[in-house]
């Protein structure tokens, strides 16, 4: 079952394992500098020789903080990382708010009453929250540094990501700070449970450890660069030899970006249901599609219901579940091919409430492309 929103990925250190599995090269990576009310892009060139978690650990150790959450009636912990020299600092939503309590539902999460963040020297501030993202599991807080000036970690890609290679964590598993563990990437593309009804797309997994208290935390690659965000795991116990997912870098940084000029994030809605159409699927019930997002159902109101788009309205038992194949089949968003329900989700909620899509969807066999102004995800 899942073990929900835990920390991220932190315990023993399988350095040998992996440290000669890189050749040298010379790397770019990204530190957001916040100096007005939109974070910006800075530079720095980091050389990298072969995957070295011991390196990893040294110059980024100083951008890794523990968090501390203060609610009435209880108190949680967590990880986070810099992202900008005056005090901002990422971290999962479900460690600043009561969003992981049972019983709550997204309209009544909250932040904590008290935030305190503690840094790889000890030194511990207060902190406020700037905003959260259900979505995405995201949080940025400000930590009260009294103007010193903080070391940010580099933010990566995470589209690059590739299976088999190696990553590195730093966090801190039952509140002990600044530990380490490293592994590989087992997987790219899962999906993650959210505390809305809607799934995370685009999460990495990884094999390294996870524990109670690393949520939050980097997941670094062997560049140095934070690919993700250590969230989840699946777990039969609840402990570190489960499963580990982490928020991919590149859907935090969407809702980082939003969080710091506005407070809140909004992403772009159509108001489907969508099941994916694989090559077995489109030659058992012949479709015209091979592959893409079939839509289930359709949301009353919605944008996608206003623009006339269609479900399927056959139930047929295929395989270990049902479908309904005669329901319209997206293919393409904007010129850029669709492939699985995720992927045209991940799609739809890059862009903006109000911005208008051309999807390109199969009905009866027929190709039609069709124009819909999304609307604002619920929650």
């Amino acid at each position: 079952m899942l073990a929900g929103f835990v920390a991220g990925v932190v315990a023993s250190l399988l350095v040998a394992a992996l440290a000669a599995s890189h050749g040298t090269f010379d790397h770019t990576s990204t530190v957001i500098e916040q100096t007005s009310a939109a974070p910006s892009p800075v530079t720095t060139t980091i050389p990298v020789g072969r995957f070295d978690p011991a390196a990893i650990y040294r110059s980024r150790i100083k951008g890794v903080v523990t968090i501390t959450s203060i609610f009435p009636t209880s108190e949680a912990g967590g990880s986070g990382f810099v992202v900008s020299s005056d005090g901002l600092i990422m971290t999962n939503a479900h460690v600043v708010t009561n969003s992981a309590d049972q019983g709550v539902s997204p309209s009544d999460v909250r932040p904590a009453d008290h935030v305190y963040v503690r840094f790889s020297g000890g030194d511990q501030v207060s902190a406020s929250v700037v905003g959260f993202d259900l979505f995405s599991d995201v949080a940025i807080v400000r930590a009260d540094t009294g103007g010193k000036r903080l070391t940010p970690v580099p933010l990566g890609d995470s589209s690059r990501i590739t299976v088999g290679e190696p990553v590195a964590a730093i966090g801190s598993p039952f509140l002990e700070a600044g530990s380490l563990s490293v592994g590989v990437v087992s997987a790219v593309n899962r999906s993650l449970q959210s505390s809305t009804g809607f799934a995370i797309p685009g999460a990495i997994q990884t094999d390294a450890a996870i524990n109670h208290g690393n949520s939050g935390g980097p997941l670094f690659d062997a560049h140095g660069d934070v690919v993700g965000i250590n969230s989840q795991i699946q777990s039969t116990s609840g402990g570190g030899e489960g499963v580990g997912f982490a928020v991919p870098i590149d859907l935090a940084r969407h809702a980082m970006t939003q969080i710091v000029k506005t407070g809140h994030v909004a992403y772009g809605w159509l108001g489907v249901r969508l099941s994916t159409i694989t090559p077995t699927i489109a030659r058992h019930f012949h479709l015209a599609a091979k592959q893409g997002a079939l839509i289930v159902g359709v949301t009353t109101g919605g944008p996608a219901a206003r623009a006339g788009l269609r479900a399927g309205s056959s139930v047929k038992q295929f395989q270990q579940g049902t479908i309904r194949p005669d329901g319209d089949v997206i293919v393409s968003v904007d010129g850029k091919t669709v492939k699985s329900s995720d992927q045209f989700i991940r799609l739809v909620g890059e862009d903006e409430p109000g911005q208008v899509v051309h999807l390109v969807l199969v009905r009866n066999g027929q190709h039609r492309t069709v124009a819909v102004t999304l609307g604002t995800r619920p929650l």
